[in-house]
């Protein structure tokens, strides 16, 4: 199929020169590849990152992908937009709407990449119906660790590198290139907001929404949902509409998550732009920008809305990492040392609620994010493992729920480092389960090879970095290298 010929207005004019711009840095990132040192790690300059891995920066230069982050065509007719890897979904989105079209599934975070949804994994509250971000990608072409360019499909020579790509962070190769699915928006979105006091109760209803994708007789188009204890829960049912009287903006001194509790059981709900919706969560990182002050009465009013961004907050923290300040400030006011806990995880909807009484009971950390995913993509006998995602494999036709939980949590003289991080990965392979990479991990290397199907990843290792240019995904995830 040719590549979408729809001008974005956020490249190049029309199809063909966005293409051949995109092409033409192609050749140029190869030759940089080429000139660097043989012994040199291949690394990437990028002005962003949602990673919560910190690394040391490193010595040799990085490839300049710079020119990845344009939207290069969108085809509003077949519902396909061709995109850098390196766009951002916040730049894909403002060229989709303008054509009543989004991705099939927009990451909470604005800054995130397209690229890096898929080799990283995203979610969001229409992964209960469309999956994971990878899951809507047709084709992607990948800078491989070989230094040669690829384009893989589900059933080209390149298949197997296609299916293994999502879960690899960058230590098989780097997406230049996608072309991703879209789907039909409408202006707004209505949110509904349900109150549960227990966790069963709440996975239960999970369950039997998502299968039905509908509530009291409407149609669901979003689901995810809040628990801030044990005994208040809240799934948010959002749905799309032609009309809304009135919209709710929490850009300004307006807080989602809290509106949460403000509108479950009222009749009308809250009304969002879908733009707005997309970005509920950005406006505060979920809740994490309360760290910063930002939620403060006296203090809100004041931060600029230009700076009430996931991304702000994230080089706060960056910032922090490098200086130790938060920990050099608790040690001077005699408070015990707190430990980071920033984690997604997976864990079966049948199981949800196990999950829910262990974390409120060992970690005692709210409020917990929660969302649904169901994999779009079903289970073929070619698969490997029986997984049609190898590095994260995670079964076809079972409803998982994504838990995240971002904080410090307190701790106490005698407890092993990075005790309640272990906590969670053992609770969470114990009911059968995945966490996903972007933060730290700490594994040992034969129980995160047996988590992360060592075997399909080798494999994948040997045919697209045979020498080892790119770190290899222990390395990088458990180790920071």
């Amino acid at each position: 199929m040719a590549p979408p010929q729809q001008d974005t207005g956020t490249s190049t004019a029309g199809g063909r020169p966005g293409l051949a711009a995109h092409d033409e840095a192609v050749r140029r990132l190869r030759r940089e590849f080429r000139a660097l040192p043989g012994d040199a790690p291949v690394r990437l300059a990028k002005p962003t990152s949602n990673l919560f891995r910190f690394r040391e920066p490193s010595a040799s230069p990085p490839l300049d992908v710079s020119s990845f982050s344009g939207v290069i065509g969108i085809d509003p007719v077949e519902g396909l937009a061709d995109v850098g890897g390196m766009t951002t979904y916040e730049d894909l989105v403002a060229a989709t709407l303008p054509h009543g079209l989004m991705p099939l599934v927009v990451p909470q975070l604005r800054t995130i990449t397209v690229g890096g949804a898929v080799t990283g994994l995203g979610i969001e509250s229409t992964s209960f119906r469309n999956g994971l971000p990878h899951e809507s990608v047709q084709e992607m072409e990948i800078l491989t660790g070989s230094g040669e360019v690829v384009t893989a499909t589900r059933d080209n020579r390149h298949a197997d590198l296609f299916h293994g790509f999502p879960n690899s962070y960058g230590t098989l190769g780097y997406a230049l290139r996608l072309r991703i699915e879209l789907e039909p928006v409408s202006p707004y979105v209505h949110l509904r907001h349900l109150r549960f006091h227990d966790a069963a109760e709440a996975m239960a209803a999970l369950e039997r929404i998502c299968g039905a994708a509908e509530h009291d007789g409407r149609p669901v188009d979003f689901v995810d949902g809040v628990a801030f204890g044990p005994d208040e829960l809240y799934l948010t049912l959002a749905r799309f509409t032609d009309h809304a009287p009135w919209t709710s903006d929490y850009t300004g001194t307006g807080i989602y998550y809290r509106s949460i509790r403000d509108y479950a059981g009222t009749g009308p709900g809250d009304y969002l732009t879908t733009h707005d919706y997309l970005w509920r969560w950005d406006t505060d990182w979920f809740w994490c920008s309360r760290a910063f002050g930002a939620q403060h009465p006296l203090v809100r009013p004041l931060w600029p809305r230009a700076l009430k961004r996931s991304d702000v907050y994230r080089r706060l923290v960056a910032w922090d990492r490098r200086t130790d300040f938060s920990r050099l400030l608790d040690h001077y006011r005699g408070r015990r040392p707190r430990e980071p806990l920033i984690q997604d995880v997976e864990v079966g909807v049948e199981r949800g609620a196990e999950f829910l009484d262990f974390f409120h009971a060992r970690i005692g950390m709210s409020p917990v994010w929660m969302c649904p995913l169901r994999l779009r993509e079903p289970a073929s006998a070619g698969a490997a493992d029986g997984h049609v995602w190898p590095l994260y494999p995670l079964e076809s036709d079972r409803l998982y729920v994504n838990f995240g939980f971002w904080g410090l949590v307190d701790t106490v003289p005698g407890q092993r480092r990075a005790h309640h991080n272990r906590l969670v990965e053992e609770e969470v392979e114990c009911l059968g389960g995945h966490k996903s990479l972007y933060s730290d991990a700490f594994y040992t290397e034969e129980r995160f090879w047996r988590l992360y199907n060592g075997t399909a990843y080798a494999r994948l290792k040997a045919d697209y970095d045979p020498d080892g240019r790119l770190l290899d995904l222990y390395a990088k995830c458990v180790r920071n290298r």
